[in-house]
């Protein structure tokens, strides 16, 4: 009995799927190059990672359809400890980061990310089509006596109008026939065009070698110690939180685009052993892959045929057609990544952003702009999430409010409208009067909800201002999960709670 299943659909197209993954291929292997020696690896590290990442997660994933690589969000964040301490401490930090995914999809904690807001998904993918743009300029630049400068000339010219060609070709070839994916035509046409013209342009091969041998098993040399631990441990916790983000929120985004839902925690640990295998058969590591996801659900990819394709067809260039894929052009690679930052970009965020709050609209802002200057996706994720956070609670705060009645005993009631929290819990007092108070007031919360420690705060203080003048509080109508906290406070504070049918509670109840 075999131990993984593809869990492939009945009615599958494996002619789109087998087709997507090979254009999905075609599109990693330069991008997977490049972040490698941008962290000083070598380049069939940051291959062998495309192929392992992409091979489990296809295998165990929680996301049909998802593709995932050698990432730069996740290699970036190692480029430190490998300069510092060597490579074989990074193929160390990349297992440990591995185990910290696994927990996170064990213990469930994958969900979370559907909180984002969603002006933070609009500022995280207007911000990831920006990079994807600025980066393939990269590729119009050669090397002149060591240093990296613009081409210039007939060179130049050569590379923008077989680019210009590539993106029409990914434009006009769906309007004739979707039988193949047009950015694998793209790619074919460009590359029959340069090898039969014999026209000189940059290709695969000016940027390195994706020639070598199957990835073999490998113990990063470090020692054991607590010192090694030390050292590897906050680069590994970050590697797989920022690697985590990307990979959620790629699921989420694929979800949106199919209109059907994976499994956060499932993709979660998928990651987490494709990273602890990266670690032990020495790959830079890695998570999902935005752009060659978005290529691959663009071609027509819904199963996880097209992504386990893409991992094979790596490791098969890696071991057999390297000499061919060393000749394909940058310009057909430049072009088809081009057009997938222009379709990542969500140009209705433009067309709303006079008829969205403003709040919203400067989230979206800060998310775009932490990652095209900073290229840190975590980061401008958390930023977006926190400043969403504080605006709710911000707007939460000044809204809640107090209806003030009196019932025909006398008594005056404050019926609360609003959650009673850390944000509004000060608005919440500046309500009450006690010295033109009767004897005894009510505090209705059935609109209201008691929520935090600085709500059951704010109970106990303005209980104690009315006891002090020999007055009494009584609380009236609170939710069940209200009482809960409540009674979790015993000892702490002091309060009446008054008889309520709704949610039965014993006549004058008093929580400790």
């Amino acid at each position: 009995m075999a131990i993984f299943q593809l869990d492939i659909p009945k009615n599958i197209n494996y002619k789109t799927e087998i087709l997507a993954g090979l254009t999905v291929a075609m599109t990693m292997i330069p991008e997977s190059l490049s972040f490698a020696i941008l962290a000083g690896l070598s380049p069939i590290t940051g291959l062998y990672a495309a192929f392992l990442m992409g091979l489990i997660t296809s295998i165990l994933g929680g996301r049909p359809g998802m593709v995932s690589g050698g990432a730069g969000a996740t290699v970036i964040v190692l480029i430190a400890l490998a300069a510092q301490h060597g490579v074989e401490y990074l193929f160390a930090a990349v297992a440990l980061a591995g185990i910290f995914q696994i927990l996170v999809g064990a213990f469930r904690l994958g969900k979370f990310v559907r909180l984002i807001p969603q002006p933070v998904m609009f500022g995280f993918l207007n911000g990831l089509a920006i990079v994807i743009f600025m980066a393939q300029m990269e590729q119009f630049k050669v090397p002149v006596h060591g240093v990296m400068q613009w081409m210039a000339g007939v060179p130049l010219f050569i590379m923008l109008g077989l680019t210009a060609l590539t993106i029409a070709l990914v434009l006009i070839v769906p309007k004739i026939s979707k039988a193949i994916p047009s950015s694998l035509i793209a790619i074919l046409v460009v590359f029959a065009l340069v090898q039969f013209t014999g026209i000189e342009t940059k290709k695969v091969m000016d940027i390195a070698s994706v020639s070598g041998s199957f990835p073999s098993f490998h113990i990063p040399h470090v020692p054991f110690t607590w010192e090694t631990l030390s050292i590897i441990f906050p680069y590994a916790l970050v590697m797989a939180a920022v690697g985590l983000i990307e990979s959620l929120l790629t699921l989420s985004m694929v979800d949106e685009l199919t209109n059907s839902k994976g499994s956060s925690n499932k993709e979660s640990i998928a990651q987490g052993t494709a990273n602890i295998i990266n670690g032990f058969f020495a790959g830079m590591g890695g998570c999902a892959m935005v752009a060659q996801t978005l290529v691959n659900i663009s071609a027509g990819a819904r199963t996880r045929l097209s992504s386990f394709i893409g991992a094979i067809t790596i490791l098969f260039v890696i071991l057999i057609a390297a000499p061919f894929i060393e000749l394909i052009p940058m310009a057909a690679l430049v072009g088809v990544m081009m057009i997938v930052a222009i379709t990542t970009f969500k140009w209705g965020f433009l067309r709303m952003f006079n008829k969205m709050p403003k709040s919203d609209m400067f989230v979206g802002v800060l998310v775009a702009g932490i990652t095209v200057v900073l290229h840190n996706l975590a980061l401008a994720v958390f930023a977006g999430v926190i400043v969403s956070a504080l605006v709710f609670a911000w707007d939460s705060a000044v809204r809640i409010r107090a209806r003030k009645s009196e019932d025909e005993f006398g008594n005056k009631i404050y019926e609360i409208y609003g959650p009673l929290f850390f944000g509004s819990s000060s608005h919440f007092l500046d309500k009450f009067t006690p010295k033109e108070d009767p004897e005894r007031i009510i505090i209705d919360l059935k609109e209201s909800r008691v929520v935090d420690m600085s709500a059951i705060d704010a109970l106990h203080k303005i209980s104690n201002k009315y006891a002090q003048i020999g007055k009494t509080v009584v609380l009236r109508h609170l939710s069940e999960d209200s009482i809960k906290l409540l009674q979790n406070a015993k000892g702490l504070i002091e309060v009446n709670i008054q008889e309520d049918p709704t949610y039965k509670v014993m006549p004058g109840k008093v929580v400790e």
